[in-house]
């Protein structure tokens, strides 16, 4: 039987855990995935929620048939919006969320499991020597470096949708996720954000079965707007204090030069600079604000 550090406050109800699968046209792993978590999780009280995002195969009436409980979406949102109905929709205290794909080993379920309890939220942080395209772990990279710097917590995998939380974590957040792939960082940011505890497991990550349905170009892109989003959200100070020290000395080094090197006057340009490096700052003082009333306003709703 798996032991888990988390134990539940009604100790006459048996602990339960809520497996939430996207799926989206994995008609050809959803079967194998599915019987590989029952094997893994037969001594604990669970139930595994398939989250039929639109699919045009057998998905959903082969999950069904393995003995999952199946939602479906009557056309594909998007693999953020699938994760946001297996919360609203879960009965378990803690969550585990997985891809259908096979990138992740249901085999290091138990290991994410143990962890909480000391721990509110645990990731499957992919290893390097994962069977991951280099290009993408690459990439992967680059959004660790940006989000340890937004946060001010070493992120070892920002990306990875394989994780276990706390029920009232995952509720607290779900308003704030995306409906599309960036809901791993969300959840990342708004819980190292709210100030809550996160640990990182390592995993050897599996290559995906079939087409990936991330377009390399156009979602990557995406991300990095989506990051710089999210950044506003939750430490809108770590993106407004550089751009208005970066504005300011522009426009005090562009008014330098002209004094010095082409003895003319200081200029209108270099003091419209350091004027709006000014207004940069103070906007990002009210979205620090404005971040920390939301989430107090979440805390409380979620308290209540």
């Amino acid at each position: 039987m798996i032991k888990l550090g988390y134990t539940s406050h009604m100790s006459h109800s048996p602990l339960r855990v809520s497996v939430i699968i996207p799926a989206y046209n994995e008609a050809n792993n959803i079967i194998e995935l599915i019987h590989k978590i029952q094997d893994i999780l037969q001594d604990t009280a669970h139930e595994i929620l398939v989250i039929d995002d639109g699919s045009d195969d057998e998905s959903a009436l082969l999950s069904e048939s393995a003995g999952a409980k199946v939602i479906r979406h009557p056309y594909n949102i998007g693999n953020g919006a699938a994760i946001k109905t297996g919360i609203r929709n879960a009965q378990g205290e803690i969550l585990v969320m997985l891809d259908a794909d096979g990138q992740h080993p249901p085999e290091d379920i138990p290991r994410l499991l143990e962890k909480i309890g000391p721990y509110d939220v645990a990731v499957g942080a992919r290893t390097s020597d994962s069977d991951t395209d280099f290009h993408r772990d690459f990439a992967n990279q680059i959004y660790n470096i940006l989000a340890s710097y937004i946060s001010g917590t070493k992120i070892d995998d920002l990306t990875s949708g394989f994780r276990a939380l706390k029920m009232d974590v995952a509720r607290g957040f779900v308003y704030l996720l995306p409906n599309r792939f960036s809901y791993p960082t969300t959840i990342t940011l708004a819980t190292l954000r709210s100030g809550r505890s996160l640990v990182y497991v390592p995993i050897k990550g599996r290559r995906r079965v079939g087409k990936s349905n991330i377009r390399l170009v156009n979602d990557g892109l995406r991300f990095l707007i989506i990051i710089m989003r999210i950044a506003t959200i939750f430490s809108p100070l770590k993106i407004f204090i550089p751009a208005s020290a970066l504005m300011f000395i522009t426009g005090f080094g562009y008014g330098l030069f002209k004094v010095l090197f082409l003895n003319t006057r200081y200029g209108p340009t270099s003091a419209m600079l350091m004027t709006v490096s000014v207004v940069i700052f103070m906007v990002g003082l009210v979205s620090e604000q404005i971040a920390q009333l939301r989430f107090e306003r979440s805390e409380f709703f979620t308290q209540e």
